[in-house]
């Protein structure tokens, strides 16, 4: 065998114990179950060890993993695209994020723990919270947001806190709602909050 050769085999080898992490990665995050480096290593057959050596931390494995899980924003408020009511959007909008993030609860938990810990890690943290939320509210883009800026800035800050990982858990863990009254909880205060905000341009 040539060092060429060599060469290329271990640079195969490198990829796919790579993909074979990755993959590994998926799959748990598609159970919804914990999700931490070990189990992830014991599924894809190699050392913890090694997993780090291909990721640096467990924030940065579950961002690539997740990459392409959330659709658009327009994708996925496609089935209200044509409404105009934003209190519709946004109960939508809280359902689709909700649903979503109960699905990848696993993986969402291990990653608001390592931003909590390591605040520096939260842009390595997926998602599409923000963007909902502008697409959402874009039926008051021209009305309250031309008007009264501070005002629409402020709503979406407020929705930022309720149509979220952390609203949601604190619902189920604390509150001990189950899943589907959590949601609708959730829903309820993000359309209270958007139906108050549109009376002001009525």
């Amino acid at each position: 065998m040539t060092a060429a050769q060599a060469a290329s085999g271990r640079t195969n080898q490198k990829q796919r114990t790579r993909t074979a992490i990755l993959a590994a990665a998926r799959e748990l995050i598609g159970t919804g179950t914990e999700v931490t480096m070990p189990l992830i290593a014991r599924a894809a057959l190699v050392s913890e060890a090694t997993a780090y050596r291909y990721f640096p931390d467990l924030p940065s494995l579950i961002s690539e993993a997740l990459s392409g899980v959330w659709p658009p924003p327009a994708k996925a408020l496609a089935p209200v695209a044509e409404s105009t009511d934003p209190v519709e959007r946004v109960a939508f909008a809280c359902k689709f994020l909700l649903r979503g993030i109960l699905v990848h609860q696993g993986a969402v938990r291990a990653m608001i723990a390592a931003t909590i810990t390591r605040p520096e890690n939260v842009t390595a943290r997926p998602g599409i919270r923000f963007s909902l939320i502008d697409h959402a509210l874009q039926p008051l883009q021209s009305t309250l947001g031309a008007t009264d800026p501070q005002a629409f800035a402020q709503l979406k800050r407020d929705l930022a806190v309720v149509v979220s990982a952390e609203a949601l858990f604190t619902l189920t863990d604390l509150c001990r709602l189950t899943p589907d009254e959590a949601v609708d909880s959730a829903v309820h205060t993000a359309t209270t909050l958007t139906q108050a905000a549109a009376r002001t341009t009525t």
